[in-house]
């Protein structure tokens, strides 16, 4: 059962584990049984990443139309009388309730890797619309919870697909380039976009007030910028060598919002400093290549472009939670990987490890 599990991916989610249980007992030794129930998450997604591990990707692609036809099903069902909390109806009522967007964040990737590992050898330009059609769905469904962080990352898994199956750079570079430009005009013209009683007409107005906080964080230091502003303090007040493990005083006195969720890589950076941060990055991008690795040995087209979306949805998680935290980025609800408490984003992740650990199984057995 162990034969062909690729080591070198389990050695740097094993060395992220550990940075993560470090930093979620000084953070949330006082947060009531939240690093206790984060080390049974861990132990979950273990389990679920060695099960379907054990599943070869021939079985996993036959998994592909079902899930994902039954997540955007789910997602209408949200849509027409899903549970509403806090402002967004994300949620539906099964008996049990569930976030159907999770579902998504592994079924978008199998579903286009499906789909492209059925028009190997007759590509057409057609199937690149197609595919981006299967994309917009449920991306659009979820923004309209709204969900801006999980329409993220399903995006950014889609996407990865779609590049790996040859879609050509000349497609590419003019959104890329239109969205670089739309940036800087935002950023030139922010006194103007976000002066009070201006209204954007695409996005609802907690998105608008995050883009215009993480342009000008000091304009609501004490609502809507303290995340920002106290996440930057802490990352910088860490300086080279960190304060020390459990001596953190932005993160013990309670000034880091969400410490040990959206908010663990201030606390991380405030006790170990530069030089922790410097390593815990390498770890993900040890784990991104190993992924790519995994992808690039891949024995068929499906388990390439599944094997490099399912690395690319670790690389989004990654970039996305660490450039909101530093500043970079609007802040939204996506967790560090192996690192944030949260149950439903572990057992998603270990089922990302365990179709990577799949891929390489079937790999190394044909080999031998």
């Amino acid at each position: 059962m162990l034969q062909g599990f690729d080591g070198l991916l389990a050695f740097a989610v094993f060395l992220l584990v550990c940075a993560g249980l470090l930093i979620m007992y000084s953070s949330g030794y006082d947060h009531g049984t939240r690093f206790a129930d984060h080390g049974r998450n861990m132990l979950i997604a273990g389990f679920i990443m060695f099960v379907v591990a054990q599943i070869p990707p021939q079985r996993l692609m036959l998994l592909a139309v079902p899930l994902y036809v039954a997540g955007v099903t789910l997602l209408i069902g949200v849509a027409i009388f899903g549970v509403t909390k806090k402002g967004a109806r994300r949620w539906l009522n099964v008996g049990i309730v569930i976030q159907p967007s999770e579902i998504l964040k592994i079924a978008m990737p199998l579903m286009l890797a499906w789909w492209f590992q059925k028009r190997e050898g007759q590509l057409r330009p057609l199937d690149f619309v197609a595919a981006l059609g299967l994309l917009a769905v449920p991306v659009g469904l979820i923004m309209k919870q709204p969900d801006l962080g999980t329409s993220l990352l399903v995006l950014g898994a889609g996407l990865a697909v779609i590049f790996f199956a040859g879609l050509s750079w000349k497609l590419i570079a003019p959104p890329v380039l239109l969205g670089l430009v739309g940036i800087f005009l935002i950023v030139w013209f922010e006194p103007q976009l976000c002066a009070d009683g201006n209204r954007w007409p695409i996005l609802h107005d907690y998105q608008q007030q995050r883009i215009c906080t993480l342009l000008d964080p000091s304009r609501d230091p004490l609502g809507k910028g303290f995340h920002i502003i106290q996440g930057m303090i802490a990352i910088g007040s860490g300086g080279v060598f960190g304060k020390g493990f459990m001596a953190g005083t932005q993160t013990h006195l309670e000034f880091i919002p969400e410490r040990t969720t959206d908010f663990i890589f201030a606390a991380f950076s405030e006790e170990f400093g530069l030089i922790g941060t410097l390593l815990l990055i390498t770890g993900f991008i040890f784990l991104i290549f190993r992924g790519l690795a995994i992808a690039m040995d891949a024995p068929t087209l499906f388990t390439r472009l599944l094997a490099g979306a399912l690395t690319m949805i670790f690389f989004t998680y990654a970039f996305v939670n660490m450039g909101m935290v530093s500043g970079i980025l609007p802040v939204v609800g996506v967790p560090l990987p192996f690192v944030s408490y949260g149950g439903t984003a572990m057992v998603t992740l270990g089922l990302a490890l365990g179709m990577l650990m799949s891929i390489a199984k079937s790999k190394r057995l044909m080999q031998s």
